[in-house]
């Protein structure tokens, strides 16, 4: 009979957007996250190529900008409650309007990304670049 296991949460290092929380993780299955994002942050508007991610806005007000599925940028404001999904391949941006706080659940991969800002005609991002294939990390 399995036993009930108690996990200890982990920060995953600094971050300037705010804290990244690792609450749990079953290799090779998911990643349960904690993410306080500090009001005015913007990621990189990106796509991951393995990455399946859900996101639970517990608080706070986020916009997510996405394509729209042909080729235009379009915009959604969050509140608490709402829940996104963000499979492979989808391009997406989270802007947080004021702190807010995130519970994530996704596949295990940590650095998963392709920014995309160039394709959309905008200027590229600050951030954190694109990873290639091969270097994408499974925790």
């Amino acid at each position: 009979m399995p036993s009930v296991e108690f996990v200890q949460p982990r920060d995953l290092g600094p971050r300037d957007w705010g804290v990244e929380t690792l609450l749990g993780h079953l290799p090779g299955s998911f990643t349960f996250k904690l993410l306080t994002l500090k009001a005015g942050f913007a990621g990189g508007l990106q796509y991951h190529r393995k990455k399946d991610e859900f996101a639970y806005l517990a608080s706070g007000r986020l916009v997510v900008k996405y394509d729209d599925g042909e080729g235009n940028l379009a915009e959604t404001e969050l509140t608490p409650g709402a829940v996104v999904h963000f499979p492979p391949g989808a391009v997406h941006q989270e802007i947080a309007l004021t702190d807010c706080t995130i519970i994530e659940v996704s596949t295990p991969f940590l650095n998963d990304r392709v920014r995309v800002e160039e394709t959309y005609g905008l200027l590229p991002g600050t951030g954190l670049p694109t990873t290639e294939l091969e270097d994408i990390v499974e925790l």
